[in-house]
């Protein structure tokens, strides 16, 4: 990190915390001396030695009290559809923008995602809107659009353990990313606190090394397996199909219509590159998407395999 400490005992608020993200972003805060308190729904135990409080963010929090330095929002939705985007992303933000603002807590730091630059999807959309509200809030605020999870790029591991393919959408090179890990990316957001070159402004940040296709994870997991590479290749226009069906169901069917717009957002992370988008030359580019940290996804893959952990799979899994 290359920000400053101003103040040793210096509090930040932290929403999100139990999230893969939120508890990198919590230990980057410990690491460099932070006094913590994490906002749990109830029953959720914080990541140690943060200070617990108990709220719903869907709702009011007048109850919430104190003075702290920063206001850091790890939160997000948990399946990306049309309600629970517009839920979470936007009035649950906003009732987090409240506290911030109530407490007059100067500065506000977000995770919101590079895929907002270029919307096609509810929570984008979600997103985007609360972007907005933060900066006309009068608030020193940090939006940090992070490219993709490690997490996000796992989800195809129990596969291969299993001897089944790889699969990949066209060619296995439509899209490219720089994944960066959750401590990487806690980091870099902690940094923004006391950095004033991150204030006021939107951050896309990916993690280090080149861009990497589907094509290059999986040929980075069969040779740590010692197998050759063995894809399978899913048309797109399949997935055109799945989607444009299930919309026509969802006119009829709420079940439907829930299930199109999870079609709807693997179908963008299967055609869209999670790196800058030039608008301008209608293409990604890999070389203004911006790098930080240590932490590589094939290391990450490599510890994976050594240490057969489970991998976690979230609500926007494709696979």
């Amino acid at each position: 990190m290359t920000g400053e400490r101003v103040n040793p005992t210096a509090s930040v608020l932290l929403f999100g915390a139990t999230g893969t993200a939120g508890q990198g972003v919590c230990r980057a805060l410990h690491r460099a001396g932070y006094v913590v308190t994490c906002v749990l729904r109830a029953g959720q135990t914080p990541p140690q030695p943060a200070q617990p409080l108990y709220a719903d963010i869907t709702q009011p929090m007048p109850h919430i009290l104190g003075q702290f330095d920063a206001v850091i929002s790890c939160v997000a939705s948990r399946n990306g559809g049309r309600e629970d985007a517009w839920a979470i992303d936007h009035a649950a933000q906003m009732n987090i923008l409240d506290v911030a603002q109530r407490l007059a807590v100067p500065q506000f730091i977000l995770l919101s995602a590079i895929c907002v630059q270029k919307p096609k999807l509810p929570f984008q959309f979600a997103k985007l809107a609360f972007e907005k509200a933060l900066i006309a809030s009068g608030l020193t605020y940090s939006i940090v659009r992070p490219t993709a999870f490690f997490k996000s790029l796992s989800g195809q591991i129990p596969r291969l353990r299993a001897g089944k393919a790889f699969l990949v959408f066209g060619n296995g090179e439509l899209t490219a990313c720089k994944p960066i890990s959750d401590d990487d990316l806690g980091n870099f957001m902690v940094d923004c606190i006391a950095n004033p070159t991150k204030h006021n402004k939107i951050l896309p940040i990916g993690g280090p090394g080149p861009a990497i296709t589907p094509r290059d994870q999986a040929q980075a997991l069969f040779g740590l397996l010692g197998r050759p590479v063995k894809l399978r290749r899913v048309p797109v226009a399949l997935l055109r199909i799945i989607c444009g069906g299930l919309r026509l169901a969802g006119a009829l069917i709420p079940a439907a219509r829930r299930k199109a717009d999870l079609a709807e957002i693997g179908l963008y992370y299967a055609t869209e590159s999670m790196l800058i988008w030039q608008g301008a030359q209608r293409g990604y580019s890999a070389e203004l998407t911006s790098s930080t940290g240590t932490e590589h996804l094939f290391d990450h893959y490599a510890e994976i395999m050594r240490s057969g952990a489970a991998i976690p799979r979230g609500d926007h899994s494709v696979f």
